[in-house]
């Protein structure tokens, strides 16, 4: 006889005591939450579905249905209508500068976040405090100034002219995050990589850039998000249809006297949609990274 034969079984617990276990369980439920979840799912849902159905209707039956009406009809044409004013020339342009915002920010903070946990000197902590002073100006304070300096150097309507300042007003945050990162990297790293013989660059190649790997999935988020979203800039610095990017691309769709709405849906739902996909595989290391965890 095996010793699972002769274990005693589990007592059962009384009908009424099951049910009575059940319904505390049910007001351990939060209900307030739960509420305000469903309808902030609501506030999220409606626009995404106006946008929806605005793109797969005709411009009349729009009109007279509205954006929130059921569309009695399916078209794509607004879609063909999109692809065929430019969007592939915006979207490439839109490309750019994201990726080279993205390049040039981490070019830049994650050495400058490696000097600022690193180095004793007061010189890099006042750096540092002058480089957080830019989460307090916002550009609309500076785009005179910004728009001075870029003329001045001869980058007027280039996409270069909107990769800088894009660059520059990501770099406070991304500052803040990846040296919150390199922080929770221990100590006893750095100094077993230096009785090694490694020098800062080899440290960063090797320890750093690995280590922080969450934060700097948390930075390129962020700023391709900054630069894939950015009008003021675009619309200050650049003036030719070569240069435009996504969001003025938008303009095309507004006429003398009206706005092709379903047009200019589908136009958004396009443009939206990267970054839609994006979030969805990523919204870890977001959230992870913005709390000050660095992803890990």
């Amino acid at each position: 006889m095996s010793v699972t034969d002769t274990a005693p079984a589990a007592p059962r617990l009384p009908a009424t005591r099951v049910r009575r276990r059940g319904l505390r369980r049910l007001w351990r439920v939060n209900w307030p939450a739960g509420t305000g979840a469903v309808l902030w799912l609501l506030v999220v849902l409606i626009p995404f579905y106006s946008v929806l159905a605005s793109s797969v209707q005709e411009r009349n039956n729009y009109l007279d249905r509205g954006p929130l009406a059921l569309p009695d009809s399916f078209t794509l044409e607004n879609f063909r209508l999109v692809l065929e004013g430019g969007f592939a020339r915006y979207l490439f342009n839109t490309a750019v500068v994201t990726v080279g915002s993205v390049g040039l920010v981490l070019a830049v903070a994650l050495p400058a976040a490696y000097a600022i946990v690193r180095s004793p000197h007061p010189f890099v902590g006042l750096t540092f405090r002058l480089f957080l002073l830019g989460l307090a100006i916002p550009a609309q304070a500076v785009i005179i100034p910004v728009y001075l300096l870029i003329t001045r150097m001869h980058l007027y309507d280039t996409l270069i002219a909107i990769i800088l300042p894009t660059a520059a007003f990501a770099l406070p945050l991304s500052l803040v995050v990846l040296a919150g990162t390199l922080r929770d990297v221990p100590k006893e790293l750095y100094e077993s990589m230096a009785l090694d013989g490694a020098g800062p660059w080899r440290v960063l190649r090797s320890l750093v850039l690995p280590m922080s790997r969450g934060g700097v999935i948390v930075v390129a988020i962020y700023t391709a998000q900054h630069a894939w979203n950015g009008v003021i800039f675009p619309l200050v610095v650049t003036q030719s249809e070569s240069q435009r990017v996504l969001t003025l691309g938008l303009w095309n769709f507004q006429g003398q006297f009206g706005i092709n709405v379903p047009g200019l849906m589908a136009a958004v739902l396009l443009s939206a949609l990267p970054f839609l996909f994006l979030y969805l595989f990523a919204r870890r290391w977001i959230v992870a990274g913005l709390a000050g965890t660095g992803g890990k």
